[in-house]
């Protein structure tokens, strides 16, 4: 084997659990005898980091995101090292909102649209993946126009994240016409306006993935609308299409 590539969480947790210590214990060769223990393990990329998401039951469900970190926390209790990922991509990856540009620029050309895409709007029910991404994303964007102004300008601090230091060559994208990414929370998901949850914990708890920094400022969203509709309608009027 030469590497393990994660989707998303499967229905027998502890099988898969199992197997995939097996081969990174065994580097590839999980029929052989346990002898020394690599390390670095095999490359690791991993996608869909939710925590939690939702379903029809009223609690939220456990997501991939808790997958990995019961991978994680399983390899450290074995050897005693940390699990390292080759990359980590979806949400909240910039990786991910870049590509999802790089789409709707390739729709907007298909379609005979002559002016520049200036804003772009990303909708999601969770703040910790969707608005968190949204918003990193809308930080590498005001970094690649500052350096268009000044070259060799210093990242900012939120770039300085392990996993979030992702080569996106926007920094170099001269070209680039995007200006923002603003996130639209919807309360139809993981997020409810009405939650009985205290409130402070939404500054203290952080459910987004290990490899990524926590700030508090990440997880705010630019607009909470009820629901999807609302979010397409706010996006028509910010573009005085309404």
């Amino acid at each position: 084997l030469a590497g393990v590539i994660l989707f998303g969480e499967p229905v027998r947790w502890e099988t898969s659990l199992q197997l995939i210590t097996d081969v990174l214990l065994s580097n590839g060769n999980p029929g052989a005898e346990l002898q020394d223990v690599p390390y670095p393990h095999l490359p690791i990329l991993a996608c869909n980091m939710d925590l939690l998401w939702m379903a029809e039951a009223k609690m939220p469900r456990l997501g991939h995101g808790t997958f990995l970190l019961c991978l994680e926390s399983i390899y450290k209790k074995v050897t005693g090292r940390e699990l390292k990922y080759e990359a980590l991509i979806g949400k909240p990856s910039p990786v991910t909102y870049r590509y999802a540009q790089y789409l709707i620029q390739q729709q907007a050309e298909k379609q005979g649209w002559k002016a520049p895409i200036r804003h772009l709007y990303a909708v999601g029910d969770n703040p910790m993946s969707d608005v968190y991404g949204a918003n990193l994303y809308n930080n590498y964007l005001k970094s690649a126009q500052q350096n268009q102004v000044q070259a060799g300008l210093k990242r900012i601090p939120q770039a300085a994240c392990p996993q979030a230091e992702v080569s996106l060559g926007l920094r170099n994208d001269c070209n680039n016409s995007v200006e923002c990414c603003q996130s639209i929370l919807v309360c139809t998901g993981v997020y409810r306006h009405n939650s009985d949850v205290p409130k402070q914990t939404a500054g203290t708890v952080f459910h987004g993935h290990r490899d990524f920094c926590f700030d508090p400022s990440l997880v705010e969203a630019s607009y909470v609308v009820q629901d999807v509709d609302q979010a397409v309608q706010l996006a028509f009027k910010k573009e005085n299409w309404s």
